[in-house]
């Protein structure tokens, strides 16, 4: 994104890579890997939900739903355990929620984020030079920053909602909310449950990225002309 605003004239790479020490290139980076951790955490997860039924002329039979990124559960369908039907008593039923939006908006800010960072890496390390000599930089710099940074708080209180409901969505209520489990002579269980941690884990990378972009807009605008302007009216 910044260095497709930089014009061809005032071009001419300057490798430093000594920017990544400094807080500004390092927050960066940080920012770029913990992107990575956040959208692959989420839209690489896949799980399963697993019941033993049995009903008429069948026993403790294995009936699975697969469920994954972008989790919209109510399209995951609970099949027939048998060829039969259960003698005529079973229905398949589907799992219940949608929470592809939340899924969707935090993996697409992560996306985003990566590419960022990508760019903007580019940019300190090779053009800093550019950076600091043209004021629109730091300036976009610095609103691309703060509007991450809430984006990344609101994508990831949304996110971590939707995963409270997916546990739930998921659990034993399952089995309270499935008409063929109610069925005379027709007992169902939940056998397991693909554990979740990578989704917890989806949602702390969530808060450090909020917590990183949050803290580098301090970094980033102390290369802007309004941190100029106000030290130079402080001295005056």
């Amino acid at each position: 994104v910044l260095v497709c605003l930089v014009p061809a004239r005032m071009m001419g790479l300057r490798l430093d890579l000594g920017l990544f020490l400094e807080p500004l290139g390092f927050i960066k980076v940080l920012e770029w890997v913990f992107s990575i951790f956040a959208f692959a955490t989420c839209g690489g997860f896949q799980g399963e939900v697993t019941l033993l039924v049995s009903c008429k002329g069948v026993e403790n039979k294995t009936v699975t739903a697969a469920f994954a990124y972008p989790f919209r559960l109510n399209t995951v369908v609970f099949s027939v355990p048998d060829p039969k039907r259960c003698d005529g008593t079973w229905t398949d039923f589907y799992l219940v929620g949608n929470y592809a939006s939340s899924a969707q908006f935090f993996v697409t800010l992560a996306v985003l984020a990566f590419l960022y960072c990508t760019a903007a890496l580019v940019m300190y390390i090779g053009y800093m030079h550019v950076y600091q000599r043209n004021s629109k930089f730091p300036l976009t710099d610095l609103a691309i920053t703060v509007i991450t940074a809430f984006l990344w708080l609101v994508s990831t209180a949304a996110w971590a909602k939707a995963v409270t409901d997916i546990k739930i969505s998921t659990g034993g209520s399952i089995i309270l909310e499935a008409e063929s489990c109610k069925a005379p002579g027709t007992t169902c269980l939940l056998d397991s449950v693909t554990r979740m941690g990578t989704l917890n884990v989806s949602v702390m990378f969530g808060l450090l990225n909020m917590v990183l972009w949050g803290g580098n807009v301090w970094f980033v605008y102390k290369d802007t002309n309004l941190h100029s302007q106000i030290n130079k009216t402080s001295l005056s």
